[in-house]
């Protein structure tokens, strides 16, 4: 029961419980295939840096080579939410897994520069739709109280995949010619996993409901309870929801918060992208070798773990939008620090102190993204932040040569530090819904204006 007397509705269900076995299965299940994808994403890095040489490409092909992936995540971004609430999170997750699996097996047999452009758009049209509709599918099962955390700690996946891509650069990219198509054929598992997470993972409670599925949105309560050893209680009867068009984003309620969203998924994308796919490109255009440059690399990528980790502790006691600021302003004083760099030593560091918050900050921001937005239009929502923060993706890479070219590497990461400076002014705008139900979102209003 209600504080006030009434049924408790099934969202509500879930927010009373604990965390459970089926809580972690949920995490680690989503989470495997989030890492898989960062693991798809970093490999480009270190095939760039070996086709550079082998391929001997010019560096505006290797921007297309980087920037193409990001055209196909931008239309899968987008796309992905919009099905994800037609057709259900599970679903599209699974099969997101599966077209960026085989594509990727398919791009280890590129025979030339466009037959790899055609593979890594493909990929990326499977990549940019997995993650929103993982991140959604996780926060509609988490507890209100620890919602943020649980979110962020699956995004801290992604620094597990990104670290199992710097390791297969590291030993397995430079020990042949063909180290890169080994590589690309390692990222062909997440076609396997695809039937994993389509036959091992619960659909949305709350998008079960909203589609008048009420006796497969009853079983996953219940299966949630079981694992907690609460006894399940009877819950008012719900009605399909229509699904309004992306339309409804802009419409009077929502637009502010819409139009802040967009802008920090933008600047993060900016600026991540410009930094960490050509980081070991950089490098080697900087003097170090390919090995000891990938090397640098792995140390740098391994600094994301603990800035997960304090940002995960921080979502639930600051708050999502203090400490989404916080580490993009902290992103920013890493990017100026790294563009100041003089010698191995200050390289490493300043680097290791950039992936520390930059990857804290994307985790704060995967917290509050889905809570924007109302269960009708979440992955939609969602979506479409990711989507246009993948145009950035696409531009970051492109841009980097000239910037290399016309101030060198502090130039670059100048520019990258003003991004990130961006971001963190747009958090302003931004809700802050820590322990909230997500519920409690407002309604989007029938008519956009």
């Amino acid at each position: 029961m209600t504080e006030t007397g009434g049924p408790l509705t099934r969202a509500e269900r879930l927010d009373r419980l604990p965390v459970t076995r089926e809580h972690g299965r949920l995490v680690v299940g989503s989470g495997l295939g989030w890492a898989l994808d960062a693991m798809d994403v970093g490999l480009i890095s270190f095939v760039m840096a070996a086709l550079a040489v082998q391929w001997q490409l010019t560096g505006t092909e290797l921007s297309w080579i980087a920037s193409i992936g990001f055209a196909g995540m931008a239309l899968g971004a987008t796309l992905g939410g919009l099905l994800a609430d037609r057709f259900g999170r599970r679903q599209v997750f699974a099969v997101t897994l599966l077209i960026f699996g085989v594509a990727t097996g398919a791009a280890a047999l590129s025979w030339s520069v466009g037959a790899l452009l055609v593979f890594r758009f493909l990929i990326g049209l499977g990549l940019g739709a997995e993650l929103p509709v993982a991140s959604t599918l996780v926060s509609e099962f988490a507890p209100a109280r620890v919602r943020g955390r649980v979110v962020v700690l699956l995004e801290a996946f992604w620094a597990v995949g990104w670290t199992l891509a710097a390791l297969i650069g590291f030993f397995v990219v430079p020990r042949s010619d063909d180290g890169w198509r080994w590589a690309l054929a390692i990222g062909a598992v997440p076609a396997l996993y695809a039937v994993v997470v389509r036959w091992g993972l619960p659909e949305s409670v709350r998008f079960l409901e909203t589609r008048g599925r009420v006796e497969e949105a009853e079983a996953a309560v219940r299966r949630f309870e079981r694992a907690a050893g609460v006894d399940p209680v009877e819950s008012p009867l719900s009605r399909p929801v229509p699904t309004p068009g992306p339309g409804a984003l802009w419409a009077v309620g929502t637009r502010i918060r819409t139009a802040a969203l967009w802008v920090v998924w933008f600047s993060i994308n900016f600026a991540y992208y410009g930094a960490f796919i050509w980081l070991p490109t950089l490098l080697v255009a900087n003097g170090f070798s390919l090995v000891r440059s990938f090397g640098y690399t792995l140390v740098i990528t391994l600094a994301q773990l603990p800035g997960y980790a304090v940002a995960a502790w921080l979502i639930e006691t600051w708050g999502r939008r203090a400490t989404l600021t916080t580490f993009l302003a902290g992103s920013a004083v890493g990017a100026g620090l790294f563009a100041a760099a003089a010698g191995d030593t200050a390289v490493l560091v300043t680097g290791m102190v950039l992936s520390f918050f930059n990857l804290g900050a994307w985790g704060a921001l995967y917290a509050v993204t889905p809570e924007v937005y109302p269960t009708v239009l979440r992955a939609t929502g969602a979506g479409a932040a990711a989507g246009f923060g993948r145009l950035a993706s696409i531009a970051a890479p492109l841009a980097v040569p000239p910037l290399q070219d016309a101030g060198g590497t502090g130039l670059v990461f100048g520019v990258l530090a003003a991004f990130f400076t961006l971001g963190a002014l747009a958090t302003r705008w931004l809700p802050e819904r820590r322990g909230q139900a997500l519920d409690d979102v407002v309604a989007i209003p029938a008519r956009a204006a």
